[in-house]
């Protein structure tokens, strides 16, 4: 009976308008569902209160109009769902809706995640891409990023929608220490997509996944307001009183210098990160809609770093490093993006769209630093006054690093999108201009002085016969790039799809076929320009079978091909290669979701097998997050697995989930053999759990857990990938946060209490990386002067954390 009351204190919430069959708002409407009801105001909106993860039949009833009926309605906790039901005068409409415990069931091979859980799940990076990487599929091997990778894919290969705008991530950032806060704010959003493959033709020219965000469309006042040992962030919604006017802004602000002093490097960060967001909708009747989208960022990173000391090797053969460091990084990357869009209603059946955006960003890095390092053994007697410390040196030398890169980049958008939807049919189609202008200038080097020589670059052709002949060639860097581009590309796309729900016998079966096309031209100084035509069609199949057991299952297959961006015409030395074609890949993907009930509660659970044979392949090294191309088509790859995720309420009235994956995918070189590819990351576990105190249901528990295999990686920059084929370790971590919720939806006080004015207050903690867990990303090569080996020496990612936080909604 405890189990019972307090699931019944669970809720979620179903919301929209409620319009007759010439699309006017009914008001007055009679909505209810058991023993709770709701009226539709003057302009049709109602709001009402559900039970969460059980099945719920809503009724929509009307003197003059049919009833309408929303039957088997499963929602979870803090969830929204929006319907926007259509009253007939001559006709009750009964519709059913076959739900799992995440949604509505995916007949496209897209996963859904309640807003609700992307903001309240802790996270180095709290947000979506925390959540997205507790997803089969998807891989990352540190936090302190917002990248991913997904499939075998790199970060180039994802795409990122907001209200149906493609967004763009910096190019310069090279550590992860640098990027700050993702693109996306977690507060404004209302519905979040993602899929991992065998996407529409809809979703553009990418070879990996596609993340379609929905921004809020304000229904009241509202203000929020978070804060942390991290940072600050503010929401604020606004509607009009003759709501049609409505506004959702957000503004963060971030200092990762928390996480920052947990790792090995001492010195002085200020890695600071502003983010302004705001999306305006102004209705000027029930067929014309004007939205304007605008974001400001400015990512500050300074860096001064002093001294690091890492221990390494084994217990009977204990190594140091401890390196002291001379000057500073100063990085900055000031983002900004405008996009305005008009929708028109022409008819109940047709929407059209009309979007134009404009994106710029500058970027700069700056950085002159010197590193001493001492390598030698680490003294373990522990009756020594040195314990611990650094004894027998055996490479003594240091390296200087500097660089001085600049890149403006301007990407102006337009493009027309217009659906058709009538009796279970839709069409789709899109045409969008792109025009790209990048300018870069980059200059960065490195100098290794060991022993008090300085060391040759790795694969320099100059002769040294000394002492036999004295050497008078110039002291050179190990590493060099020096390059300064201009470009432009012209790409001319579009896509047209067609989709149907239909019976088969007994059974319900839906299919999606399309084509993209896609025409691109490079141009630039220094070069000739360089044009490629693109055809991509598309396929999904679903099917609901009249089964006893509530299954579906899927297949797609699909054309995608990646044409070239800026990062990928770069090769290593930082020069164009203007003839880089298109990356291309066949993607195969058998899916299947079976719904069912365990201890009266819902569960789905996803299966996905998925094969993806690439071709055309511009091979790339990966070091932190920074890639580096080939700017070569030399290459051909393929990645297979498999993706399980189980979902439900494994708690009452929460959702959590259980994920795990194998991938592994190879690539082949101008035909020397398949090996691993730097996202050859083989097993993948990952949990998401959300809890309560069943005697104080507002004490709240979040965790997710992590485990990830290794990846290739951590060789010298410029070693051939088939002569070094080391792995990484596996990566390891548990993040944990609870909070008390003393003001809710469920939890209101009376007029005097302080409480009385917050729709939500909560207080709480969060416990990152809570074992403590050693984790490494890349490696730092020294070279022992005796004996003239080389030592890969781990550089490791945060320890454990402690993070206190708030938040408030008036």
């Amino acid at each position: 009976m405890l189990w019972a009351t307090v699931l019944q204190g669970q809720t979620s919430t179903i919301l929209g308008t409620v319009l007759d069959e010439n699309n006017e708002p009914i008001s007055n409407v009679n909505i209810g569902s058991g023993d709770t009801g709701t009226v539709s105001d003057e302009n049709g909106y109602y709001v009402l209160e559900l039970i969460a993860d059980i099945p719920n039949t809503v009724t929509f009833s009307h003197i003059g109009h049919g009833n309408v009926v929303l039957q088997n309605l499963i929602l979870t906790t803090n969830e929204t769902f929006e319907f926007n039901p259509v009253m007939k005068v001559d006709a009750i409409q009964i519709a059913g809706v076959d739900v799992s415990a995440t949604g509505t069931k995916s007949v496209e091979g897209i996963t859904t995640i309640p807003p609700e859980i992307v903001r309240k799940i802790p996270g180095v990076n709290a947000g979506v891409e925390n959540i997205l990487k507790l997803l089969p599929g998807v891989s990352f091997n540190n936090e302190l990023s917002t990248q991913y990778n997904v499939r075998g894919g790199n970060f180039d290969e994802n795409l990122v929608y907001v209200n149906g705008i493609e967004v763009y991530r910096s190019f310069l950032i090279r550590s992860a220490q640098q990027e700050g806060l993702s693109f996306v704010n977690s507060d404004l959003i209302s519905d979040l997509q993602f899929s991992p493959g065998g996407f529409q033709a809809k979703y553009g020219d990418k070879l990996s996944s596609v993340l379609d965000i929905t921004y809020k469309a304000p229904t009241s006042f509202e203000l929020r307001v978070d804060g942390s040992l991290l940072g600050v962030s503010g929401s604020l919604e606004t509607l009009s009183k003759n709501k049609k006017f409505t506004s959702i802004s957000g503004v963060r602000y971030r200092n990762n210098g928390l996480f920052l002093n947990s790792l090995e490097t001492q010195g002085n960060f200020n890695p600071r990160f502003l983010d302004i967001q705001s999306h305006l909708t102004y209705r000027f009747s029930e067929k014309f809609h004007l939205n304007f989208l605008q974001t400001f960022s400015i990512n500050d990173y300074k860096n001064e770093p002093l001294t690091r000391q890492t221990n390494f090797g084994t217990l009977n053969d204990p190594r140091a490093l401890l390196v002291y460091y001379q000057g500073r990084e100063k990085n900055k990357y000031t983002n900004a993006l405008g996009a305005l869009k008009a929708d028109l209603f022409p008819n109940d059946h047709t929407k059209l769209e009309f979007i134009t955006s404009t994106y710029h960003t500058q970027e700069e890095e700056f950085s002159d630093v010197i590193a001493s390092y001492e390598l030698g053994d680490v003294d373990t007697n522990l009756g020594s006054e040195t314990l611990g410390e650094v004894v027998n040196p055996q490479g003594i030398g240091s390296q200087f690093n500097r660089a001085r890169n600049q890149l403006d980049a301007l990407i102006f958008n337009l493009s027309h999108r217009g659906k058709v939807s009538k009796q279970g049919k839709t069409l789709e189609w899109s045409v969008k201009f792109v025009h790209e202008d990048i300018n870069d200038r980059i200059r960065e080097s490195e100098f290794i002085d060991s022993a008090g020589y300085i060391i040759r670059p790795p694969n320099s052709e100059l002769v040294n016969n000394q002492p036999e002949e004295p050497f008078t060639g110039d002291i050179l860097p190990y590493e060099s790039v020096q390059a300064i581009n201009k470009t432009q590309t012209n790409r001319l796309s579009g896509f047209v799809q067609y989709a149907k729900h239909a019976q088969w016998g007994e059974h319900d079966v839906y299919f999606n076929l399309g084509m993209r096309a896609q025409h691109w031209v490079l141009k630039g100084d220094g070069f000739e320009k360089n044009a490629q035509t693109l055809l991509s069609p598309r396929g999904q199949f679903s099917i609901k079978p009249n089964w006893e057991k509530d299954m579906l299952f899927r297949l797609a297959v699909g054309s995608y091909q990646q044409p070239p961006f800026y990062r990928e015409l770069r090769d290593s030395d930082g020069n164009i290669n203007p003839n880089v074609e298109a990356q291309k890949s066949i993607h195969y993907v058998l899916g299947s979701e079976y719904s069912f009930i365990l201890w009266n509660r819902p569960f789905t659970l996803i299966s996905e097998a998925y094969y993806k044979d690439l071709t055309n392949v511009n091979p790339y090294t990966v070091e932190d997050v920074r890639i580096r191309y080939a700017a070569q088509n030399n290459a051909t790859a393929y990645a297979l697995g498999f993706d399980f995720r189980l979902t439900g309420a494994f708690v009452p009235g929460t959702q959590s989930w259980v994920s795990l994956g194998y991938l592994k995918t190879e690539e082949n070189w101008d035909d020397r053999g398949y090996i691993s590819r730097p996202t050859d990351q083989r097993f993948k576990f990952a949990v998401l759990f959300q809890d309560y105190v069943p005697s104080i249901p507002n004490v709240k528990l979040y965790l997710n857990l992590v485990y990830n295999t290794g990846v290739p990686g951590g060789s010298p920059n410029y070693a051939d990938p088939y002569n070094f084929q080391n792995r990484l370790r596996d990566y390891r971590r548990a993040d944990m946060g609870i909070s008390h919720i003393f003001a809710d939806e469920k939890n209101k006080h009376p007029k005097g209490h302080w409480l009385h004015k917050f729709k939500e207050f909560s207080v709480g903690f969060e416990i990152f990386n809570m074992f403590n867990n050693q984790n490494s990303i890349t490696n730092t090569w020294v070279r022992d002067v005796d004996t003239q080996r080389q030592f890969a020496v781990p550089n490791y990612l945060t320890g454990r954390i402690l993070n206190l936080k708030f938040g408030a909604r008036f």
